[in-house]
């Protein structure tokens, strides 16, 4: 492991920036890279935690950049704990976290990327998202009759309806990469049979009880259509400017560690730092120091 204060760079192995041979079989949910056990990961990740505090003041004081950080996975992949554990050092000030659940009303009324432009962060903030746009081209494609249901033309609905969502995708995500906003998108990938533990476990445990949700269950029976519509979407939506992590999901301490590199890298390949003051204002400082170290007392 490094000894200079750095985390462990971990993430490198699950980044696709090409997806044109991407193969979602070639992806182990349950893999931890050279990781054993909880206990170093859990050091490594309190180390990233760390580096990202330090990143996001850097982020926030410079104001030029955004970086908006995407999280896509079947119910129980671990999203959730994603955000509460790796985000956890964050200062919320600078920090937003959106939702995605089924668009309402006034989402149906307006084209698929809508509801996403308007939580995109601003310049200097760090948005998540659980979930996303991706759902356009997940749920809706699993279940056609919601793409039926979002009101647009007939005759705009044609048998190219996904490659066209693809590249309108890819267009729009190069439009925020033009304009300072770095993204980061990652899919947690969970084995069906780890997820069947987890949802037995929100019945098991009373504290987690209030996360069942029946439709879950039932989502199971398109377990195959799900996972060719995630592998799909990554081999037709990375690239180097937006990549794609295919995070292994079932080992939920690994997952962590995977996100936090992959952010840390992210941040620090935008050079982030504290804005240098020129000599006007630099003059203003040591004014001003003299002002304050002449009071008495």
């Amino acid at each position: 492991m490094p000894s200079d204060g750095k985390i462990a760079p971990v993430s490198h192995a699950y980044r696709v920036e090409d997806g044109q041979s991407f193969h979602l079989n070639d992806f182990d949910p349950a893999d931890s890279g050279a990781m054993r056990s909880k206990e170093p990961a859990a050091a490594e990740l309190d180390k990233g935690i760390e580096r990202l505090r330090d990143l996001q003041t850097k982020l926030a004081a410079q104001r030029q950049w955004a970086l908006l950080i995407v999280l896509q996975g079947l119910d129980s992949a671990g999203k959730d704990s994603v955000i509460k554990h790796v985000m956890s050092g964050l200062n919320p000030q600078g920090c937003q976290v959106s939702s995605f659940r089924a668009p309402s009303d006034e989402d149906l009324a307006h084209d698929f990327l809508w509801r996403a432009q308007r939580a995109m962060p601003e310049r200097g903030r760090i948005g998540i998202f659980n979930r996303s746009h991706y759902e356009e081209v997940l749920i809706v494609r699993v279940h056609p009759e919601l793409l039926a249901n979002e009101g647009i033309p007939k005759a705009l609905l044609k048998d190219d309806v996904w490659k066209q969502r693809f590249a309108d995708i890819r267009a729009y995500e190069d439009y925020l990469a033009h304009n300072g906003i770095a993204m980061r998108k990652f899919f947690l990938n969970v084995s069906r049979k780890e997820q069947r533990k987890r949802l037995l476990e929100r019945l098991d445990r009373p504290d987690k009880n209030w996360k069942f949700n029946a439709q879950d269950v039932h989502e199971r029976e398109y377990w195959d259509d799900y996972m060719h519509a995630y592998e799909e979407m990554v081999r037709h939506t990375s690239t180097p400017e937006s990549p794609w992590y295919v995070v292994p999901a079932d080992k939920k301490w690994f997952t962590r560690l995977v996100v936090a590199d992959a952010v840390i890298q992210a941040l620090d390949s935008l050079s982030v730092d504290y804005p240098k003051i020129d000599a006007a204002k630099r003059e203003q400082v040591e004014q001003t120091r003299a002002i304050l170290e002449a009071e008495d007392g």
